[in-house]
């Protein structure tokens, strides 16, 4: 085989595997892409402009249906087989794209049809597997992340963790806990996690400080078993100091009621300081 016939059969197949690959891709539709290669189409000998042209594929993709032959003209340019701006249904036009590699290109017939007011009603290619070089660069999917603890704390009211004067987490509780794991275990990566228990003023001193460690330690061991290292978070208590709320009530349970801010647990993230 000749050095000519040998360039001649390397171009055969580069084409070849150009078109195997974007056959590979006709499941790529968009309003721009309809149609299928057995509609009619004009032999490209035909057109006026026989070399065709190189297409811009973002002006490719604003096609749409609904457009006019005037503002098709201004995307496209003037079809390429000497056809009228009035009374007529088709335009059609041949549109060069670059192969991946050297500087060879191929061609591709691209039609519009349009309805008896002159409206674009779709797009037509022809091989239909041109439709995939104008679709856009497709962007992978991020992973979703949860959100990172906010500056502010995370409060969590005590009363939806646990009974009244208890420890022990309820399930609903658990399943508030649960809900922030994915924002503490993001947060621990490059903080240290602060979980502090507060109560009220109902009460001594000394119990109420020892509920409230007891209630950040039960939180605390949640989140641990959620995933979140044990050794980025830290627990504390506080009793009832730094009050949400002052209240003033006579009767118990309206005291209760009214000082139920107070009693939380709070989860913030601090700057790791080694």
């Amino acid at each position: 085989m000749n050095r000519s016939r040998h360039h001649a059969h390397a171009v055969r197949c580069m084409l070849a595997a150009v078109a195997l690959g974007l056959a590979a891709l006709t499941g790529c539709r968009s309003h721009a892409t309809a149609g299928a290669d057995s509609m009619a189409f004009p032999p490209p000998a035909k057109a006026s402009l026989k070399e065709g042209v190189f297409a811009d594929p973002a002006d490719l993709r604003r096609f749409s249906p609904g457009m006019s032959k005037r503002q098709l003209y201004a995307l496209l340019g003037t079809p390429h087989f000497n056809e009228g701006m009035w009374g007529v249904r088709e335009w059609n036009y041949l549109f060069n794209f670059r192969m991946p590699q050297g500087g060879e290109y191929f061609t591709c017939q691209f039609q519009v049809r349009f309805d008896d007011k002159g409206v674009a009603q779709g797009g037509h290619w022809k091989p239909q597997s041109c439709a995939a070089l104008v679709e856009p660069p497709t962007v992978p999917a991020a992973a979703a992340q949860p959100a990172a603890l906010p500056r502010e704390p995370l409060r969590l009211s005590a009363d939806a963790l646990f009974a009244f004067d208890s420890a022990a987490l309820s399930a609903t509780g658990r399943q508030a806990v649960d809900g922030v794991v994915g924002q503490v275990q993001r947060a621990s990566q490059v903080q240290h996690v602060d979980v502090v228990g507060y109560s009220d003023r109902i009460g001594t001193p000394a119990y109420n400080l020892d509920l409230s460690r007891r209630r950040a330690d039960a939180v605390r061991s949640a989140l641990v078993e959620g995933g979140v290292d044990p050794t980025a978070i830290r627990a504390d208590g506080r009793g009832d100091a730094e009050p949400l709320v002052q209240c003033a009530q006579r009767s118990h349970a309206q005291l209760i009621a009214c000082l139920a801010p107070n009693r939380r647990v709070q989860i913030s993230g601090r700057a790791r300081m080694d």
